[in-house]
């Protein structure tokens, strides 16, 4: 390793501090750091702070294909799964380049307007589809590779990657995927119908919904909670898996499953203790 970005959550000074640690004992070993940005010259990204850090340059590790070693300092810590006690461990084995990388599917969220391209957005968690601040239930027609799935009726619909399973995606009744899966989650927000349930696709498919807004309500877009579109009569939003894949550096320590019952407060004991009833 010649070059490391490190990025921290703004006006935090627990992270900043850290940060300012870190460099010193990077630098002094020779390697080049950029704080604060990563510069296209980097040979890997740490993330100091929670997820929704890490999901602010997910999309950039995308696109340099560069790793992303998250150090958590947040709360719940799902992606940026290692912890400050394993940091020096994991920053040693980054050095080294003895680490394990998890390879993360995202997705692409395009938005035509007319029949033409005006956005493109890439997404980590999840792609949300949500109606304006007046209540009032939204449609959202779906399809599936051309063919016709559902008319959504309700607060939204979520179309969540295996990794955002665990965000989002959960609170609202989906179900959790293993992340190394391709598949895309379709869950409905506060459905209007009681049988319009959460559906998996294959990490193949391509989804499609049109935009068709009650009068005096508006449906936004959000990607992964860090971008917001509002959306116009007769859009049409596509979303489907990007090429490539995130790369994201694992705990030394800990697997996936050690995570979700850290996280969930699942039981650690594999053999259930049995109480005497009275």
């Amino acid at each position: 390793m010649k070059h490391i970005s490190i990025i921290t959550k703004q006006r935090a000074a627990l992270p900043k501090k850290i940060a300012s640690a870190l460099s010193k004992t990077l630098s002094a070993k020779g390697i080049v750091v950029t704080q604060e940005a990563v510069d296209t010259d980097s040979d890997a990204i740490i993330v100091l702070g929670g997820d929704g850090t890490l999901l602010h340059v997910a999309g950039k590790a995308h696109k340099l294909d560069i790793p992303l070693l998250g150090i958590n300092l947040g709360g719940l810590g799902f992606l940026t799964e290692v912890t400050l006690d394993e940091m020096d461990s994991a920053v040693d084995s980054l050095l080294s380049r003895n680490f394990t990388l998890d390879k993360r599917m995202m997705i692409q969220v395009a938005v035509h307007r007319n029949g033409e391209k005006v956005d493109e957005l890439l997404g980590l968690n999840e792609a949300v589809l949500t109606k304006g601040p007046f209540g009032r239930i939204i449609t959202l027609p779906t399809w599936a590779d051309s063919k016709f799935v559902n008319a959504y009726r309700g607060d939204g619909l979520i179309i969540s990657t295996p990794t955002g399973s665990t965000a989002y995606n959960m609170s609202a009744g989906g179900p959790i995927l293993h992340p190394n899966l391709e598949a895309l989650v379709l869950t409905p927000i506060c459905p209007f119908a009681l049988g319009s349930r959460p559906l998996i696709l294959h990490g193949d498919s391509s989804v499609m919904l049109e935009i068709h807004p009650v009068k005096g309500e508006e449906i936004s877009l959000i990607v992964d909670g860090q971008v917001f579109r509002v959306l116009e009569e007769g859009d049409k939003i596509e979303i489907k898996k990007a090429p490539g894949h995130l790369k994201l550096i694992k705990s030394p320590t800990r697997d996936y499953f050690t995570i979700l019952r850290e996280k969930l407060g699942w039981a650690n004991d594999p053999i259930p203790k049995i109480h005497n009833r009275p």
